[in-house]
């Protein structure tokens, strides 16, 4: 039996399928932004013709299928959500357009502000109000609420975002709109703040809500069509998707909690880093995924990735827990531009999938970071994809030397130029990553994975002076295959403010067990291992902003916890801000459970036999400084304990791997990359 693992990229669709005895096959097709669903029915044609069968035998051999997408971060990111409409207590309407008060750059006086996804029109109030202790001040009103909701059915609203003050403490109110809103409009998406993020603070759980409402019938719709076309296909087992923090859940779960898979797709690299993280046996890794339109970094320290629930995507607060990752506009399809003065910059703008970089051969015209390698010898035009695609290499030297006439060099020296400054804008991401979590980049490994980030690995490592890259042999497809190396996973969040002592050990215990509960409820019939992770929010008194505290190895049934809690709390002010103080309250904000639903574990694949070092099977031309004739190594030929010095070029059929002059290059048992700087 097979499981699948599906990545849906802004140019690629990446999948992979792993056998019970660990054996991993790989597939790569175009990504269809008008329906995804299309790409990822080509692509497990691909795959399955890579294994040798017709797509309904792979299908019926199937147990599993873990899919992350793009569906909803792109509908996010391009404001083509549906239209919403917002159900608010009465004197709130703008709290998700009054934001913060702050701005992003908060000196620039001419910095507009953002569009909030739900226009005032559509923001309409409701009498009613909740203290917050959870006490009614002003019963629900069901005249204001009839009529607010006429009004979103006459402005035709497909979907609706319920948001009253201090849901968070008690929801009976939501719920009773939920109702009227059912019967009034059956047809509309409905979604209820004190579901989506029952925590303190109104910007956050508003904007969150608002922003699931926006997303969510759009996902809500792919889902159903991707799951209608799998089983018509011949599939009937799971389909599960990945989720920002980490975690899978089912279609239905993350139809319901829409927001929770906006980073659906990235999060599924930092799961197959957390999982090579074990394998190498190295807790302290810096992920670096560079694919065809963007570059993901994350921090993992002690093998596990940081949880962040301060986002904003696109202008919109996103408070759900999610990985803490860093996206630069810097990918393969990056376009090079030269502005006023004669200043190159590459990225954010991307050519993408349609009609991607000029190599492609698809109408593209401008010079990409894609154009600037094929330039530069580092890809070969013959074997674009395992040889399923050719690389028009002419193209792209007219579009590099289109860019290189603008600065008055050279084609060279204008690719040269376009990989430097992409390098850098990666190099200057990391240390941004690292340094704000007070972590030396010097003394980690840095991870390389995505179709593109072999080709600059190295390079951008020796700028941040980090002394080992490691690039797996699925290095392309790391995301899909860690996807398959993942858990369910829910999260549940409870406001609980109060000075820690005075809330008492009972009371947290008390919460605790509760929350954990719900959490297994919602995991229902799952028959395997249930693990969970306990951790609190907390700050001192005069502060406006919590920390989070893990729990984890601590007994909840010990007499002096609030103590031992206290002290983790200080300790890890301390990490984060150099200093602690002991002497201040502390305060209990947010307490965070994490249920997790062990699913069985990723095979891994078979070792190699050992070997000496290989003899290369061709040479190509290649730019290093000048142009030199360097081996060119087939990464699927490599033997375990192999040894190489750069120059040098290792490709496989979905990456290239580039070896610069005095870097060494070791073959680890499971056929992976380590490169020494």
């Amino acid at each position: 039996m097979y499981r699948i693992g599906i990545d849906v990229g802004g140019t690629f669709t990446d999948l992979v399928a792993v056998d019970e005895t660990g054996r991993v096959t790989l597939a790569k097709t175009a990504s269809t932004p008008a329906d995804q669903s299309v790409g990822v029915m080509e692509g497990l044609g691909v795959l399955a013709d890579t294994l040798g069968r017709d797509r309904a035998l792979l299908l019926a051999e199937t147990e599993r299928i873990v899919h992350g997408t793009t569906v909803a971060t792109n509908a996010l990111l391009e404001r083509k959500g549906v239209r919403v409409g917002m159900l608010t207590t009465e004197g709130h309407r703008d709290v998700i357009e009054m934001r913060e008060g702050l701005k992003d750059d908060r000196y620039n006086l001419r910095m507009p502000p953002p569009v909030p996804l739900v226009p005032r029109r559509l923001r309409l109030e409701v009498r009613e109000r909740l203290r917050h202790d959870g006490r009614a001040e002003v019963p629900l009103d069901e005249t204001s609420l009839a009529k607010a909701i006429a009004g979103l059915r006459r402005e035709r609203v497909e979907s609706v975002a319920v948001c009253f003050l201090h849901a968070y403490r008690d929801d009976r109110h939501e719920r009773l709109a939920r109702e009227a809103v059912e019967k009034a409009l059956p047809s509309a998406y409905v979604t209820l703040s004190s579901e989506v993020l029952r925590q303190v603070k109104e910007y956050e759980r508003f904007g969150t809500t608002v922003v699931n409402a926006y997303v969510g019938p759009t996902l809500s719709r792919y889902l159903g069509r991707l799951d209608e076309r799998l089983r018509e296909a011949g599939y009937h087992g799971d389909v599960l998707i990945m989720q920002s923090h980490g975690g899978v859940a089912p279609i239905a779960e993350s139809v319901r909690l829409a927001a929770g898979a906006v980073l659906s797709g990235p999060a599924g690299g930092i799961a197959g880093s957390r999982y090579a993280a074990r394998l190498l046996g190295e807790e302290d890794l810096i992920t670096f995924d560079m694919g065809g339109t963007s570059t993901d970094i994350a921090l993992l320290e002690g093998g596990e990735p940081h949880l962040s629930g301060e986002r904003s995507i696109a202008g919109s607060k996103l408070a759900l827990p999610s990985i803490d990752i860093h996206t630069l506009g810097a990918g393969g399809g990056s376009i090079a531009r030269v502005h006023e003065g004669g200043i190159l910059r590459v990225g954010p703008e991307s050519a993408g999938a349609d009609p991607g970089p000029a190599c492609y051969g698809r109408g593209g015209v401008a010079a990409t970071v894609t154009d600037a390698n094929v330039v530069l010898g580092f890809l070969d035009p013959d074997n674009f994809l395992g040889g399923r695609a050719r690389l028009d290499a002419d193209a792209a030297r007219r579009a590099v030397g289109a860019v290189a006439d603008r600065l008055g060099v050279d084609v060279v020296t204008a690719a040269e130029g376009i990989h430097r400054v992409v390098d850098t804008n990666m190099a200057e991401g990391i240390r941004l990553v690292s340094v704000r979590r007070g972590a030396d980049p010097r003394r980690f490994t840095l991870l390389s994975f995505g179709g593109a980030a072999g080709l600059h690995v190295t390079e951008v490592a020796r700028m941040l002076e980090i002394g080992r890259v490691v690039v797996p042999r699925v290095a392309s497809v790391l995301s899909a295959w860690g996807m398959l190396a993942t858990d369910l996973r829910y999260e549940l969040v409870r406001t609980h403010v109060g000075e820690l002592h005075r809330v008492g050990a009972d009371a947290l215990r008390d919460l605790f067990r509760e929350m954990e509960a719900e959490g297994r409820a919602r995991l229902g019939r799952f028959a395997g291992r249930i693990g969970v992770r306990r951790s609190v929010d907390m700050r001192y008194g005069e502060q406006i902003f919590e920390i989070q505290v893990g729990l984890d190895g601590l007994d909840l049934d010990a007499s002096d916890v609030m103590d031992r809690i206290t002290e983790r709390f200080h300790r890890r002010h301390e990490e984060l801000y150099t200093y602690s103080a002991p002497d201040q309250d502390v305060v209990l904000v947010n307490v965070r459970v994490a249920v997790i639903g062990e699913l069985p574990a990723l095979p891994m694949e078979p070792t190699r036999d050992a070997g000496g070092a290989p003899a290369a099977q061709r040479s190509r031309r290649a730019w290093f400084e000048q142009w030199l004739d360097v081996p060119v190594h087939d990464l699927e030929r490599l033997a375990a304990g192999a040894e190489l010095k750069g120059p040098a070029i290792v490709e496989s059929p979905t990456t290239t791997v580039v070896v610069r002059e005095g870097e060494r290059v070791r073959v680890t048992p499971h056929g992976w990359l380590e490169i020494l700087l």
